[in-house]
């Protein structure tokens, strides 16, 4: 069976690292980018099975780069996780309008950044 693909974006490397070592750890091929751009680049060329983004970001914020994979046909599909530092809440209404599957607080746990990701593949992979 093909390995599920993360794209794990995030400017503070430390959590880059975390959350892309736990995936890794349960069969994940992680890709990973420092901001928005970079990561709207990759999404575009590997088509990730889903992205897990922080929102503040320098360069191309996390709200963005959604906005930007939802304007192409070719990404509008994936599923993402949004990580926020604590006081950033994102309004329902933009979640539902951008399809945002999950909104992770940090401080958070790698298994629960896991446990998301699973949950929401799985769902995928029930429709």
């Amino acid at each position: 069976m093909e390995k599920k693909k993360a794209l794990v974006v995030d400017d503070e490397f430390h959590i880059v690292q975390v959350v892309a070592i736990k995936l890794r750890n349960n069969g994940y091929q992680v890709d990973t980018a420092e901001n928005g751009s970079d990561a709207y680049d990759m999404a575009c060329q590997t088509k990730p099975d889903i992205i897990v983004t922080d929102y503040q970001m320098p360069v191309m914020t996390g709200l963005k780069l959604i906005e930007k994979l939802r304007q192409n046909p070719q990404t509008a599909q994936i599923p993402v996780i949004m990580l926020t530092a604590r006081g950033f809440e994102i309004e329902d209404a933009l979640k539902e309008q951008l399809h945002i599957s999950a909104c992770l607080s940090k401080p958070f746990s790698p298994r629960e950044v896991l446990g998301t990701i699973e949950e929401i593949l799985g769902q995928q992979a029930a429709v």
